[in-house]
């Protein structure tokens, strides 16, 4: 399992995922501590996202890296002080946080999430935050050690009971050559999380499962049978949907893409693998409200796959028989009281014959169809939504910005919109 991040859908294409923070203004806030130079990442990332970004640092933070360095970034004068250094009125902890959609910390060092939790407001940085009126994120980064002493875990507690996001941290190598929890989120990650923020919390409190990928069945063990699905399309949509809120569970099979921030992955390789991971899933409690399976999962398997490698035979290739794989879609479908099923269709021609009668046989309410040879491994897609009401189709796009409108038509046919 892990998490982390990741995007991937007629017409000219739709806005690209980059734009998901245009016309946004951040406040971006360092503090003291070796993970400031990721704060220059984040500002660039911020604002090819599309939102401008102000920076205000620490006395500390300036130790790190400069405020000339990201004035240059942002193209922005860099706030330190309180003491009206940069002209005005003197009131620059109200001006930056009443122009601001959202305020975030990154780094945040222990000793500023301690200011945070007790109101304490003695430079800047802290006094904005107290003063502002918009969502504030802060993102730690400190040794292990200082992480898990019981002031800074009373201190995360009352942040987070006080509204404030606390994103990460990571766990991994740090700075001072120890290892474990304490990492500063990397940029990319932030960002993502940043991005969610803004985005309609159509399924808060809701748990989704949803697979996605290939699947691969083994012939011998350095042979398969797999297909072209890249994943892209199942990772956007578990992006999108945990942007909206809801508690994300991701089967997927074989790729290379990574884990979108705050969704759970199990790893699977074959389609029995899968039917029991899903149905593993769908027994625990809280069940899941919504199955996506997006997962291309091989119709067919080997019937007898080889425990060694078959060799090229002199009168020609070896005879395959092969099996039919679970349908896993139309299993949790005829589930008694099942989730909102949502299916993927990849046709190669008669789309809108074949996802439709794919839709009734499956029994489901809702099923996304393309031309699967295509899109897959692409970045955009073009898909038709087919329901009891006929086809819908939705102009071409990048794939997140699909799985956003996917997520919204979901949650329409669900009354969550």
């Amino acid at each position: 399992m892990g998490t982390g991040a990741t995007t991937e859908a007629a017409g000219a294409p739709a806005p690209a995922n980059m734009a998901d923070l245009a016309g946004k203004h951040i406040v971006l806030g360092l503090t003291g501590g070796i993970a400031c130079y990721k704060a220059a990442e984040l500002a660039r990332l911020l604002i090819k996202a599309g939102a401008t970004v102000q920076v205000a640092m620490t006395d500390g933070a300036t130790r790190f890296i400069t405020p000339l360095t990201m004035q240059a970034l942002t193209g922005r004068p860099v706030f330190v002080d309180e003491w009206g250094s940069q002209g005005g009125d003197g009131m620059a902890h109200i001006h930056l946080s009443r122009q601001a959609d959202g305020i975030v910390i990154a780094p945040a060092s222990a000793d500023f999430m301690a200011k945070l939790a007790h109101g304490h407001a003695d430079d800047l940085l802290s006094t904005l935050c107290l003063a502002r009126d918009c969502p504030l994120s802060v993102v730690p980064a400190m040794n292990r050690q200082m992480w898990a002493n019981p002031a800074t875990q009373r201190n995360v507690a009352q942040l987070r009971a006080d509204g404030v996001a606390v994103l990460g941290p990571a766990s991994g190598d740090q700075a001072c050559g120890e290892i474990g929890d304490g990492r500063m989120l990397e940029p990319h990650e932030i960002r993502d999380a940043l991005i969610a923020r803004f985005q309609p919390q159509r399924f808060a409190g809701r748990r989704v499962l949803l697979t996605a990928g290939p699947t691969f069945e083994p012939i011998d063990p350095v042979r398969g049978l797999t297909n072209r699905s890249s994943g892209k399309m199942g990772y956007a949509i578990a992006r999108a949907m945990a942007d909206a809120g809801a508690d994300v569970t991701l089967i997927s099979g074989p790729t290379a893409l990574e884990v979108p921030w705050g969704v759970t992955r199990i790893d699977v390789e074959t389609a029995l693998q899968m039917q029991a991971a899903v149905m593993a899933s769908l027994s625990a409690t809280p069940r899941a409200d919504v199955f996506i399976a997006v997962a291309a999962v091989a119709d067919w398997r080997p019937a007898a796959p080889q425990a060694q490698k078959i060799k090229r035979l002199k009168d020609g290739p070896p005879h395959l028989d092969f099996i039919d794989n679970p349908d896993i879609l139309s299993e949790v479908a005829h589930m008694p009281s099942p989730p909102f099923c949502v299916g993927f269709a990849a046709e190669t021609n008669d789309l809108l014959q074949h996802a439709d009668a794919k839709r009734i046989a499956k029994h489901v309410p809702l099923l996304v169809g393309n031309l699967g040879h295509l899109t897959f491994g692409q970045d955009d897609n073009e898909i038709v939504l087919f329901d009891k009401d006929g086809a819908h189709p939705l102009p071409r796009g990048e794939k997140l910005f699909l799985a956003r409108q996917l997520v919204a038509e979901i949650a329409k046919r669900m009354g969550s919109d």
